[in-house]
């Protein structure tokens, strides 16, 4: 017979859950401080209500049947849910609402100013921004750790299943150097003149490249950065050129403390906002991400260096 909606007993459910989570009716006993066979038995209890068992020992280890398989992946939406209403109602609490924003260490610290600025004026609004890797903020993300990802490159296919990316605004890439040249030429302009640029790992880097190699252009790497938070103080303190964005340099150029030699042409840096798929979103993400592309990246540059003269 089909059990009915009432017969489910969702405290059952909770533990097999986390058996099913863990692989192993002792480490859970242990987390959660009740005796094995009392998880044993309610488990037990859960496959009667359900008519099927969800376990197969196999050795000293748990599988899961094909039952178990179906019967988890329903218990993982069921208590994803309820953690995001959780976190929802708790947002609606008291007199403060926090929103939790993850950033890719090697973004702007200028692009995600820009981004916050606008909640930095709201009354009974906390802010908590932390950084890290792509991979440990969508992770984050997922356990609903945190409410929003920036970051310059979109998720992997593969983890994009639960996950929405947004491209939020592109930003020129420039060369920057401490004094203007006239006449600057890209990519000839650059020849064995010392360059500071963006690791391997960047898309910017390996399309810069690439664009040197075409042109038979050879470029003389002073450092590679990883950090733009870096990379700004190093074109700023040295008298080498550096590939950035315009807005890792924004307040340099402003102040004419960098000199624009040329926007790289057709090289931009994308910056993305990555939100989890969940039933009960942030209230606050609707109007942040609603602006466009100007008010985010808000430049606020007095002047702008020339576009490049390509030979």
């Amino acid at each position: 017979m089909i059990p009915t909606l009432h017969q489910i007993n969702f405290h059952h459910l909770r533990y097999f859950w986390s058996v099913a989570t863990d692989g192993s009716l002792t480490r859970t006993a242990a987390r959660l401080r009740v005796a094995q066979s009392a998880l044993s038995s309610q488990i037990q209890q859960l496959e009667e209500h359900l008519g099927s068992a969800l376990f197969l020992r196999d050795g000293r280890r748990l599988m899961l049947t094909e039952t178990g398989k179906i019967v988890l992946a329903y218990a993982e939406e069921i208590f994803a849910t309820g953690g995001q209403l959780l976190a929802a109602l708790a947002h609606g609490r008291g007199t403060e609402e926090v929103l939790r924003i993850g950033a890719v260490a090697t973004l702007s610290r200028n692009f995600q100013e820009s981004f916050v600025k606008p909640l930095l004026g709201q009354p009974n609004v906390r802010l908590h921004l932390e950084s890290g890797t792509l991979g440990d903020l969508l992770s984050r993300l997922n356990d609903l750790a945190l409410d929003l990802v920036l970051a310059n490159r979109p998720p992997a296919r593969e983890l994009r299943a639960r996950l929405r990316c947004r491209r939020i605004a592109r930003q020129p890439v420039s060369i920057v150097g401490p004094a203007r040249t006239r006449g600057f030429r890209f990519p000839t302009g650059l020849a064995n003149l010392p360059i500071i640029v963006p690791g391997k790992e960047s898309d910017i880097r390996s399309e810069f490249d690439a664009l040197c190699e075409q042109a038979g252009v050879r470029v003389r790497i002073l450092a590679e950065v990883d950090d733009m938070a870096t990379m700004r103080l190093l074109a700023r303190d040295t008298q080498a050129l550096a590939l950035v964005p315009s807005v890792v340099v924004r307040d340099e150029l402003r102040d004419g403390v960098l000199h624009e030699q040329c926007v790289v042409p057709g090289l931009f840096e994308t910056f993305y906002a990555i939100t989890a798929e969940r039933r009960f979103q942030h209230p606050l993400l609707k109007s942040v991400l609603a602006r466009d592309e100007h008010e985010i990246l808000e430049t606020g540059q007095k002047r702008r260096g020339p576009s490049a003269t390509r030979d």
